[in-house]
Order: structure tokens, then C-alpha cells, then sequence
């Protein structure tokens, strides 16, 4: 036999590529729900930002089911709404299952997103739960006073300078601020109740903002087990490979071009932050 046949031989035959296996798709979804950019290495979620890497991973054809990675303190209601919808949206089209899998924390927005999975799953040490809203910010009265600096501010209608920092903070807007976290608090427990059903406790501590670790979660049904994504993934679907869906970058983006203004980008650094920092993170 020639080299050359012995090369052709050792070639593989169009078609001869051995049994596909079964695929679970993993997506990651990391850092502060929020509709802007975020300049920190933990990232941000939103449907924008994600939308690409939910498409490729309900794309597979030998597809058996689809992780979500999640962690998350949370963040934008619209925006944690709109990407638990897109989730629900793609597993209903595919009639896919979907597991979620809490890493450092799953909490309030990032509890939100692990509830368009059928399944949660928690590490021990993970926290769970912060179903409430929260929302914060900061009041410069005293400062401008100190620098001699007089606010201008020109408005058609009554309402239009609502929480405005450079005012005083009035009794009426506080008060419907806090009718607008009711509503929101109300949409958060149906969300809740919808998906996980009777698997709920029933407790009165279920819904009042607190986080739990892994297995009093378990205990209050916001998880159905406690374990990690190879874990649970190896022992559900033994001979699937797991394939992580990227999303894709913009070109600006894969360039290193387009960056934030540095005062925007600290300023989102120090939101971003404290997000992290109610949980020790």
C-alpha cells in the first residue's frame, strides 16, 4: 500500500463522525439586572444582552434541556421580567425543560429570572430569595446650601420633579413611591406564586424581602434541591455534554472600542457595588 493510500484510508468517511450525543445548554446569567452596560467584570443582565445567548442555547438540535447559571442580587423589575418571559417564551416554543442553578446568590431580580426555570437548584451557601424592591438614592439640599448653590428647576406638571435630589423630599412623594413598591411587591408574588405553585411553604416569611442559605429554602420551597449544575446535570442526564451558549458581542465591543465616560463608569461601579454589598458580596 502507497503512503498516500495508507493516508486516505485513515481518513474519516463523509458521515462517519461517530453518535452525536445529547446536549444540555448552559446560560449565564451574571451580575446586576440592568438596562445599561455595567464597566465591571461581574457584568449586567438584560434581554438585550442575553437574547443571543438564549437563542443559541434553545437552538440545538440534540437538545434535552437548558440551564440557567445564576448569580444575581438583582436589580430592574422590567428588565428581570422581560428576560424570565424571553426564558418561558423559548422552552414553551421547544418544549424544553429548564433548571435553574443559584451560585453566590439568587436574590430578589435574580430570584426572579430562577423562577422561569421549572426546576431551582441551590448551592448550600448559596442565598436565596430578597422577594421585595428595594430602591435607594441620595439628597444634596445640604450641600448646595454649604456651596451657596441655588437649584433652578422648571416644570410643566405638578408631579414632574417627584424625588428630585436636589430638593427637599416631601411627605407625598415617599408616599407614592411606596404605593408604586406595593404594586411592584404584589407582581413579585404572583410571579413567585405562579411558578412554584404548591411547592411553597405557605410561610408568612416567604414574601417580607429576607434571603435564606440552600436548605432552609429547600424547607421553604423556593428550591426543589440543594446541589450544583455538574452535579445535578451529570445525575439527570448521564450521557449529555454540556455546552455553555455565549452570547454574542457587539463588534465595538470585540474591538475593546466603546468603553464609558469615566464618570459614568464610576458612578455605575459604585451602584453596581452596592447591590453586591447588601449580601456580603
Amino acid at each position: 500500500m502507497s503512503v498516500a493510500d495508507k493516508l486516505t484510508s485513515r481518513l474519516p468517511m463523509i458521515g462517519d463522525r461517530g453518535e452525536r450525543k445529547d446536549v444540555v445548554a448552559v446560560v449565564k446569567l451574571h451580575g446586576v439586572i440592568t438596562p445599561t452596560p455595567s464597566p465591571l467584570a461581574r457584568g449586567s443582565i438584560n434581554l438585550a444582552a442575553v437574547e443571543s445567548a438564549l437563542t443559541r442555547a434553545f437552538a440545538h438540535e440534540r437538545l434535552k434541556a437548558v440551564a440557567l447559571q445564576i448569580n444575581s442580587p438583582g436589580g430592574a423589575p422590567t428588565q428581570s421580567g422581560l428576560v424570565a418571559e424571553r426564558i418561558r417564551q423559548l422552552a414553551a416554543e421547544k418544549n424544553i425543560p429548564v433548571l435553574a442553578f443559584a451560585e453566590d446568590v439568587a436574590a430578589s431580580g435574580g430570584y426572579w429570572l430562577a423562577c422561569a426555570a421549572d426546576e431551582i437548584y441551590a448551592h448550600r451557601t448559596s442565598m436565596v430569595g430578597s422577594i421585595g424592591v428595594i430602591s435607594g438614592g441620595f439628597g444634596f439640599t445640604g450641600l448646595l446650601e454649604r456651596f451657596g448653590i441655588e437649584r433652578r428647576l422648571h416644570t410643566a406638571g405638578a408631579n414632574k420633579s417627584r424625588l428630585d435630589p436636589f430638593s427637599p423630599e416631601k411627605p407625598e412623594d415617599v408616599e407614592w413611591l411606596k404605593k408604586m413598591h406595593g404594586q411592584l411587591h404584589e407582581l413579585f408574588v404572583d410571579w413567585v406564586t405562579e411558578r412554584r405553585g404548591d411547592r411553597l411553604s405557605g410561610s408568612d416569611d416567604l414574601f417580607n424581602g429576607d434571603v435564606w442559605l440552600g436548605a432552609r429554602a429547600v424547607e421553604l420551597g423556593l428550591i426543589d434541591g440543594v446541589g450544583c449544575l455538574r452535579q445535578v446535570i451529570t445525575e439527570r442526564y448521564p450521557d449529555a455534554e454540556i455546552s455553555v451558549a455565549e452570547p454574542k458581542k457587539p463588534l465595538l465591543a470585540r474591538l475593546g472600542i466603546g468603553a464609558p465616560a469615566a464618570a459614568s463608569a464610576l458612578l455605575d461601579a459604585v451602584q453596581h457595588k452596592a447591590a453586591w454589598s447588601r449580601f456580603g458580596l
